[in-house]
């Protein structure tokens, strides 16, 4: 997933950037109202965490401007703000959740991926495509029933692919949902790797990753 985190707060940004980055998710973090909505004019994210209380203005701004732009982006409130009147507002303006400080990094994970999923195929927590079974939550990969292991950045590639299930996934897609601004610079035959070494991991499954030049790349059942 690409995530935009809107949060001044040094400390808590991050613990969620390193969190998220660890399970092989790329996070673009902000610290103020501008300079998202900077990252918001040239980016497009799979959610967006969003702190409320801001140097600059109100995370519910961000929100408002981003839902009066027809962007259907999932927005997650992150906020210390307890009032049933603050999680009533911003909800009533798009939010699609909302979760207090303090909190856990697991339920915060939990709450995103659920988020992720609502605009995919698949609402359960495990896909299964073939004879494949993927489980995002618990970081796992199965073929016919035994498991695969695979590298972060390979995990990621396959969520997409899978969310994305028998349809074309361009090439500079893929590259955008790895990486964020602060990744060292990349191109696109960072992708080119990542989905070989996908394929050779997943030899003995009847699910192949097809390559349509000039378009980008296609997960298909060929049983």
């Amino acid at each position: 997933m690409r995530l935009l985190l809107v949060e001044d707060t040094a400390d808590v940004a991050d613990a969620i950037v390193a969190s998220f980055a660890n399970r092989g998710d790329a996070v673009d973090n902000v610290d103020s109202v501008n300079k998202a909505a900077d990252a918001l004019a040239v980016q497009d994210y799979d959610v967006i965490i969003l702190d409320i209380g801001l140097p600059d203005g109100l995370g519910t701004d961000i929100l408002a401007n981003l839902r009066n732009s027809g962007k259907p982006t999932p927005v997650l409130m992150l906020t210390a703000r307890s009032d049933i009147e603050d999680r009533v507002a911003a909800l009533d303006k798009g939010a699609d959740d909302y979760l207090i400080k303090p909190f856990d990094l697991r339920e915060l994970h939990a709450r995103v991926r659920a988020m992720f999923r609502r605009q995919s195929m698949d609402r359960s927590g495990t896909i299964e495509f073939g004879d494949i079974t993927f489980d995002p939550a618990g970081f796992t990969v199965e073929v016919k029933g035994s498991p695969v292991s695979l590298a972060r950045r390979e995990f990621n590639v396959l969520e997409i692919l899978l969310a994305n299930r028998e349809r074309v996934v361009p090439k500079e897609t893929l590259l955008e949902r790895l990486y964020s601004f602060n990744d060292e610079e990349v191109n696109s035959n960072a992708v080119e790797l990542y989905v070989g070494r996908l394929r050779r991991k997943l030899c003995n499954s009847q699910i192949k990753i097809k390559t349509l030049r000039g378009l980008g790349y296609q997960m298909v059942d060929e049983e």
